[in-house]
């Protein structure tokens, strides 16, 4: 290729420039990391940006793609002077506004970035905990994220897209270091019956390590994490590979019965609605039919179709509902949850017999 037929732009990473010429001779990213040595990752970091073109690289690829070498080693120069430009002081009130998005004081709290006091460390440490070189790139890597979000309604909270990503991101990375199986539907769904028993354990540090086993086994990551402010969710799932799905839960409420609803509504999602698909529980819009059919499936979990019957005709009474709760092998709490969320107890009554958590000590209790 003549290297008069190159169009550089300078606001663009060399990979683009890259990407153009692959895409004219119809070569993959993995062809292209066959003639520079590279494994598959770092080519795609080259071509993203991540990875800076070197005299080295620069040869190779004049030699492969065309183009002198002093052209590549411009082209990397210009771009990285560029980018070194809009984080300079000029670019200040952009950075600002970038991390005004982001719950930066609670993700330095929990410890998800370094505590810094300047504006550009805070930048550089959220692109690192966002795994992106650049703003731009943070915002085409999740401007399709939360479109594809599906909500359970709840008019009483509202999120902060920046505040929803960065806990999401959080559990990402969690989830990606926790050991599992192989993702397997079949096994997980059977699991459950397992976990349901576990309902019945009083505190988290006897049934949070064996339920996060359990998910483990079945390819489930488990992630117990608080929200950061501006983020109302109280769970969330979604594949992060097809081999490894993610429960992202926040334990927001703080009882019982919402904890294990909420489990099981996240694991219906799983289950139900196959691998490509995100859930957040968030309350701030609704796909109705897929949150319909995880509800239900948390309801006969909990309470099963075989006890319908008798748990329609309950009353609000504490020794019936005791008497029932044993019956059926799960809490107290979750009984009389159910019965508030149908309106045959009201909101207010009866609630000592549900189990109240800490967050520090479910925080502590999952390995």
């Amino acid at each position: 290729m003549n290297k008069s037929n190159f169009q550089p732009n300078w606001l663009s990473a060399p990979g683009a420039t890259i990407l153009d010429i692959l895409d004219e001779r119809e070569m993959s990213a993995k062809e292209l990391a066959t003639l520079l040595g590279y494994t598959l990752r770092r080519a795609e970091r080259l071509l993203a940006g991540k990875e800076a073109i070197t005299k080295d690289v620069a040869k190779l690829l004049s030699g492969h793609l065309g183009g002198s070498e002093r052209f590549w080693m411009s082209r990397e120069g210009n771009y990285r002077s560029e980018v070194a430009r809009l984080q300079s002081i000029g670019n200040q009130s952009a950075a600002k506004a970038w991390l005004d998005e982001l719950p930066i004081r609670d993700m330095q709290k929990f410890g998800w970035i370094p505590r810094n006091e300047t504006v550009g460390a805070n930048v550089e440490a959220c692109l690192h905990f966002f795994d992106v070189a650049n703003v731009s790139e943070w915002r085409a890597k999740y401007q399709n994220v939360l479109s594809a979000v599906s909500f359970r309604t709840s008019p009483t909270y509202k999120s902060e897209p920046g505040a929803v990503l960065a806990w999401l991101r959080y559990g990402e990375v969690r989830a990606r270091q926790s050991a599992c199986r192989t993702w397997d539907a079949a096994g997980f769904n059977q699991s459950l019956l397992s976990i349901r028993r576990l309902t019945r354990h009083k505190g988290p540090s006897a049934f949070l390590p064996q339920l996060k086993a359990l998910c483990a086994e079945n390819g489930v990551a488990l992630v117990i994490s608080r929200a950061p402010a501006g983020c109302a969710a109280s769970g969330a799932t979604r594949f992060i590979n097809e081999h490894k799905a993610m429960i992202l839960l926040s334990f927001r409420y703080m009882s019982d019965d919402q904890f294990w609803f909420t489990f099981f509504h996240e694991a219906a999602h799983l289950i139900l609605h196959g691998t490509k698909a995100l859930f957040l529980e968030d309350g701030s819009e609704v796909c109705q039919k897929e949150e319909h059919e995880a509800n239900l499936f948390a309801q006969n979990i909990l309470v099963p179709p075989s006890a319908r019957a008798e748990f329609i005709n309950l009353k609000a009474d504490k020794l019936e509902i005791i008497r029932f709760a044993v019956k059926i092998g799960v809490s107290r709490g979750i009984v009389l949850g159910q019965l508030q969320h149908q309106g045959r107890v009201r909101p207010e009554q009866l609630n000592w017999l549900k189990r109240r958590y800490r967050l520090d000590d479910l925080l502590s209790a999952i390995p």
